[in-house]
């Protein structure tokens, strides 16, 4: 939970909020085109429904519309999430690669417009491997979640948080171009600290217009957690003394 909140910090960092700025940009937009639009199927549904009832039951048009859009929130807080990050893949990697920089203090080799668009086809392909990897396991459990009251809940919910952990813990992953496999694998043998991470980026989710939020400080908690617990387990050089990786690690654990 502590890596959360240090993204929360962190976009408010000088030299990073420009590249906070344009993912932030991305769901604002989307999210609001989406919630417009999906607020007028429920006006609709509202009124169709109305039709139906008898007019001594109207009153329920006072109760169905704030459900409606209760319902619309907490939905789009899941599928929604899922497109934006999509679509703003490649400004994500190059959010947690400036993240990585400034907590670091190493600049990377490939750096500028033209490493951004060389690399945008990779960050892509990547967001693919997530969504393949999230479907089959979704669809079975999103059944569970219906036909067991109080289990399939619960697993839904693990599961989701699961799989935001991974969203945007991949960033620096594919960034310093770590297969998707090993870095689910790295996840598993910190269960708590994965866990611990995607159940809070989760709540956030589920909260309006914080939610709007969510992706950029994520990215920058993520790629803080890689820095500090992950990166040595790919590159030993970077648990040295001395370097200020390693410093940041000690100070913080």
């Amino acid at each position: 939970m502590y890596y959360f909140f240090r993204g929360l910090s962190l976009i408010h960092t000088k030299g990073l909020k420009r590249f906070v700025l344009v993912p932030l940009s991305i769901n604002l937009v989307l999210f609001s085109f989406a919630f417009y639009f999906l607020l007028q199927q429920v006006n609709a549904l509202v009124a169709a429904v109305q039709q139906y009832l008898p007019s001594w039951l109207h009153w329920l048009e006072y109760l169905l519309i704030p459900l409606g859009v209760m319902t619309l929130v907490i939905g789009l807080a899941y599928s929604f999430t899922m497109v934006a990050n999509f679509i703003a893949a490649p400004f994500n990697g190059l959010l947690s690669e400036k993240v990585e920089a400034h907590l670091s203090g190493k600049t990377p080799a490939d750096t500028g417009i033209s490493s951004f668009f060389k690399d945008m086809p990779r960050m892509l392909g990547r967001e693919w491997q997530k969504l393949l990897y999230a479907l089959p396991r979704a669809i079975i459990l999103f059944v569970l979640f219906l036909f067991l009251p109080l289990v399939g809940p619960i697993l839904w919910f693990l599961f989701t948080s699961w799989l935001l952990a991974i969203q945007y813990t991949d960033y620096p992953y594919d960034n310093h171009k770590i297969d998707f496999r090993s870095m689910r694998q790295q996840l598993r043998n910190q269960p708590g600290t994965s866990f611990a991470f995607g159940v809070t980026v989760n709540i956030a989710c589920m909260i309006p217009l914080f939610n709007l939020f969510v992706m950029p400080i994520a990215v920058c908690g993520a790629t803080a957690m890689w820095v500090d617990k992950l990166a040595a387990q790919n590159d030993p050089a970077l648990k040295a003394p001395g370097t200020k990786a390693y410093n940041k690690l000690d100070k913080y654990c």
